[in-house]
């Protein structure tokens, strides 16, 4: 499912113009990415949870080269799925 069905579902559901829907979706989604820009995790019952994790730095290698880089730390978001929402995948 990509963006655009979500919005298109949504809009069926609630009976709302797709416009409207669209908003919702673009707030939800804005909302989501503030919070992990502030390093506050999401959590949202029956769906899982948004976290921050820091990733060490490492060694790696470029491969056209061979040459032996250190990639820099970083900061990577993570889903993590809920327990009902694995049972209801399943």
């Amino acid at each position: 499912m990509k963006k655009d069905d979500l919005v298109k579902s949504l809009a069926k559901k609630l009976n709302l113009a797709n416009r409207d829907s669209k908003k919702i979706v673009e707030i939800i989604i804005d909302t989501i990415t503030l919070s992990l820009k502030k390093n506050e995790g999401i959590k949202i019952r029956g769906l899982g949870s948004f976290e921050i994790k820091n990733r060490a730095s490492r060694k790696g290698r470029i491969i056209a080269t061979g040459e032996q880089v250190t990639i820099p730390p970083r900061k990577v978001p993570v889903f993590i799925p809920g327990l009902t929402l694995k049972k209801r995948v399943n």
